[in-house]
């Protein structure tokens, strides 16, 4: 008995399920590699694609963000950011916070988690923000790669606005931050779907997929423009607002918008995967 009570006195719950033991398992799963080669490789596919198709340039006199593409690095790791936050960057963001809680159901290993004993606030706290830190990572790894690759390829330089003008390399790059920052945050709508469908399923695929289901119906439905103002409620409106940063004087009322849209929605689906999590009947 004595033991028990020395066991159970030195018992502490925030000590359960370290943040850097849940990271490496995720670190070392397949789909993890398989997802940041697919995000390293997509910078070298554009290259390829711009050597074969010849340097894009304006069309009906308009110049957009993509024919800048191959002006330096920084204008290359713009258009990658362009290209892959509409769909891309969906993926690694549903992936890591969909599969987290769904996968250990589906390997009947969650029970004997929560029997360790792991609170069940405390496991879901550890892979939300080992899944919140990976998507993170996945969407600085592209424009880190791209930089690398677009300044190879290109030099190093100053990034042109298609609105005229440039911005110097060092503005360039904290704009790019900014960009990336903004990605991030107006995926988290995507990121509190996937989790919380993940407290709901034991099917890791139904989880992701259902999260990037509900992200394309989302952009689908901006594009019916006879919602009229109804669209600025919809996450999907404001997910290209970081195009306001590249500007020379940057506009900052569409991503604020924009992320108090994004942060309402996840803040919502996050408090209901931890309240449905709390009550769940955990058999698997």
């Amino acid at each position: 008995m004595s033991a028990l009570t020395e066991a159970a006195s030195g018992y502490r719950a925030g000590r359960t399920l370290p943040l850097r033991v849940e990271l490496v398992r995720q670190l070392k799963r397949r789909r993890t590699l398989v997802m940041a080669g697919i995000l390293a490789v997509l910078p070298f596919v554009l290259l390829v694609a711009f050597a074969i198709g010849g340097e894009p340039g304006g069309r009906d006199g308009q110049v957009t963000l993509m024919d800048t593409a191959t002006a330096s690095g920084a204008n290359f790791a713009a258009v990658n950011l362009f290209v892959s936050a509409g769909f891309l960057l969906v993926i690694p963001v549903a992936l890591f916070c969909g599969d987290t809680v769904a996968s250990e159901a589906s390997w009947s290993s969650l029970r004997y988690l929560l029997a360790a004993p792991v609170p069940r606030a405390r496991l879901l706290w550890s892979k939300l923000v080992v899944g919140l830190a990976m998507s993170l990572a996945a969407m600085v790894l592209l424009p880190l790669v791209a930089l690398a690759v677009g300044t190879a390829a290109y030099g190093w330089g100053p990034l042109q606005l298609p609105t005229g003008g440039a911005l110097d390399a060092g503005t360039a790059a904290q704009r790019l931050v900014v960009v990336v920052a903004y990605v991030f945050v107006s995926q988290l709508v995507t990121a509190g779907l996937a989790f919380w469908l993940s407290t709901r399923t034991d099917a890791p695929l139904g989880a992701v997929g259902g999260a990037v289901g509900l992200t394309i119906v989302g952009n689908v439905l901006d594009a019916v423009t006879a919602l009229g103002h109804w669209r600025d409620f919809l996450p999907a409106h404001w997910q290209f607002a970081w195009a306001d940063a590249v500007q020379p004087t940057p506009e900052w009322s569409g991503m604020v918008q924009g992320t108090v849209v994004s942060v309402t929605y996840a803040t919502v689906l996050f408090a209901l995967a931890f309240r449905h999590f709390a009550r769940k009947d955990v058999v698997s």
